[in-house]
């Protein structure tokens, strides 16, 4: 009986250290590059989004020459896609992105929906539209759709896409709606994602998972403006702010995007300087604290609103061979 148990452990160890060796040899290849995916400018040629690539989250180059990767006549209603959102997918091998659908020409308050894109290699990209209003009466008077995002939710399996909206005159709000299957769209009706204890004007979310808690950075509009941050344990609701701005700077600045280095050595936030026309880098190891970095930084183009996604060496070469790097 007992040379039977010791066979069996003998065994039962053997096919966990072959299954081990076998997930060593199958995992996932780690990261180590950066696609950054942003656009121009307000003009209607510079309203389509761009990449650029990175090594090491400091030093970038534009793909492309730094013109457009995807035509936005091709893909939205308007004509022109701004705030371009890059996302891995769960899976690991699906990318989604979604961006405003909005040529800033026809003003600030003209545009009613975004573009939601789908790919399996970061090349090819299917794309569909949302009109907000039309989609859903109960939000006829929407004026604004701006700047959405994707995050996925693992409590409920489903990729939540958040943006900021205004009905007439209101102040802008951030709302959340949950993609379906295809994420060609959505599969309920908006709700509201952040309530600002004084209901002042909230855009440019962006939410960054970290030890289980979700950290919403967004800009604050009306009476004061910069970026604060909310803190909730559920992706969908309950983030209570943190009434503190956290750029480094005293320019108005939009557009903020956290990364997480491949390196473990913390995030790096970065956020448009709209009115200097440049972009501002600082870092964190806690999400609370900021170091400017400016001089670690360095970019051969010119980015307005965009984000920051983790990819690894053979997603980079296949990025390189398509588009190749500015000279």
């Amino acid at each position: 009986m007992i040379t039977k148990n010791l066979k069996l452990t003998c065994l039962l160890l053997g096919a966990l250290s072959f299954n081990a060796s076998a997930q060593k040899k199958g995992s996932k290849q780690p990261y180590s590059a950066y696609l950054f995916a942003y656009f121009t400018g307000n003009s209607k040629n510079e309203e389509a989004i761009h990449f650029a690539l990175s090594d090491d989250g400091y030093h970038f180059k534009a793909l492309n020459h730094d013109q457009p990767v995807i035509a936005s006549a091709e893909i939205s209603a308007t004509g022109g896609v701004r705030d371009p959102h890059i996302l891995r997918g769960a899976d690991g091998k699906t990318f989604y992105m979604v961006a405003t659908d909005m040529v800033s020409a026809n003003g600030w308050d003209s545009n009613r929906g975004m573009v939601l894109l789908k790919s399996k290699d970061l090349i090819h990209w299917s794309s569909s539209k949302i009109n907000v209003p039309t989609t859903f009466p109960a939000f006829a008077k929407v004026n604004r759709v701006w700047a959405p995002q994707t995050i996925y939710d693992a409590k409920a399996g489903k990729y939540m896409i958040y943006w900021s909206m205004r009905a007439g005159q209101e102040p802008d709000k951030i709302y959340y709606a949950y993609a379906n299957k295809d994420f060609t769209g959505f599969e309920s009706e908006p709700k509201q994602l952040f309530f600002k204890p004084d209901n002042g004007a909230t855009i440019d979310g962006d939410i960054v998972n970290k030890d289980g808690k979700y950290y919403l950075f967004f800009k604050t509009e009306g009476s004061g403006s910069g970026i604060k941050v909310a803190v909730s344990d559920e992706v969908n609701g309950g983030y209570v702010l943190r009434d503190k701005y956290v750029q480094q700077t005293k320019d108005p600045v939009e557009g903020a995007g956290v990364f997480k280095l491949n390196n473990g050595e913390g995030y790096i936030l970065m956020y448009d300087v709209y009115t200097k026309g440049k972009y501002q880098f600082t870092k964190s190891t806690d999400l609370e604290n900021f170091t400017l970095i400016d001089n670690e930084v360095s970019m051969d183009f010119h980015p307005r609103h965009g984000t920051v996604m983790p990819i690894t060496g053979k997603e980079e070469k296949a990025l390189l061979k398509e588009w190749g790097e500015s000279k």
